[in-house]
């Protein structure tokens, strides 16, 4: 969302909640609560039915399928959790390109590492302007209670990245 409005993107962010939905106007983004609304009802409403043109997927699992659907034809859907057996017909059918980002890939395996080492350095110089901020979650767990920050983190109530101090 921040990475979007420092290029100049129009952002539009789904959350439910009072405190998700402060945290995504405080970023600057419009916020759709998507239990208030269906997928059909905003992108009738943001886009005039035509669907957004870059949808960026954090959930991933059937979430996914809803990406698909907010997104306009031939539009581009990036997810970073792509860890199930899914029926591509609906993106086939929108002409979607889909993107699956995991950024660790070039470490691993020693390929495209320079590049990446770019993308970090651009990325380290829009923090030092002030332009990214992280969102952590008010709770935050020893490594003794990794069990709790993972029950934390999947039960959905954590608003920004869970800590575990080490």
């Amino acid at each position: 969302m921040q990475l979007a409005r420092a290029f100049g993107a129009d952002v539009f962010a789904t959350g439910t909640g009072a405190a998700q939905i402060s945290v995504i106007e405080g970023f600057g983004a419009t916020a759709i609560d998507f239990r208030e609304e269906t997928i059909d009802d905003y992108v009738a409403r943001h886009t005039g039915g035509a669907g957004f043109d870059v949808v960026f997927d954090t959930v991933g699992g059937a979430n996914l399928t809803n990406s698909f659907a907010a997104a306009a034809l031939n539009a581009h859907v990036a997810t970073t959790v792509t860890l199930l057996e899914l029926d591509l017909a609906p993106a086939h059918l929108k002409g979607l390109s889909l993107h699956v980002v995991f950024m660790l890939i070039p470490m691993l395996h020693d390929v495209g590492r320079a590049e990446h080492g770019a993308i970090l350095a651009k990325l380290a110089h829009l923090v030092d302007a002030g332009s990214l901020k992280p969102l952590v979650d008010d709770q935050a767990f020893g490594l003794e209670d990794a069990g709790a920050a993972y029950a934390r983190l999947t039960s959905g109530q954590a608003i920004g990245k869970v800590v575990i101090d080490v």
